[in-house]
């Protein structure tokens, strides 16, 4: 029997795992933009935000460390993909917007990526995909309302 305190250690295990194949799979969705993983990341969280973010939010919300996100942002601002603006709630801490090129490229991944997506469940249950998402997200939710109840 495996003892409790090693199951967060095997999910853990399990999503790296995990992520690590989903990566090679959905590789195909990038090719061809000439940016860098990171670039593409921090572009999808910027293209998909429902509201500007700015490089410390996203940094949060995929644990990287801020100044990853800063040099993937500066690369992406240098190559006219996304801009920044004032914050009026944050004098150093601008927000951060995609601009029509940005866009533009983030659905032509989102298109390859909806194709890699349609292979892959050729190979899934989507019942059963479903279910495990929002198992994840609850423990996530979980993890998150311990973070924040322990700052108090």
């Amino acid at each position: 029997m495996i003892e409790s305190h090693a199951t967060p250690v095997r999910l853990l295990d399990s999503l790296v795992r995990l992520h690590g194949r989903l990566r090679s799979v959905f590789e195909a969705a990038r090719e061809g933009s000439g940016l860098s993983n990171m670039e593409h990341i921090v572009l999808a969280a910027v293209a998909e935000a429902r509201t500007p973010p700015t490089v410390s939010q996203i940094g949060r919300s995929l644990g990287h460390p801020r100044q990853v996100i800063q040099r993937a942002t500066n690369s992406l601002i240098a190559k006219g993909l996304i801009a920044s603006s004032e914050n009026p709630d944050h004098r150093r801490a601008s927000l951060l917007d995609a601009t029509d090129a940005g866009r533009s490229i983030q659905a032509e991944a989102n298109r390859r990526a909806a194709e890699v997506s349609a292979r892959l469940m050729q190979q899934l249950d989507e019942a059963q995909l479903r279910a495990v998402i929002a198992q994840l997200e609850g423990v996530r939710a979980a993890i998150d309302a311990g973070a924040r109840k322990a700052k108090t």
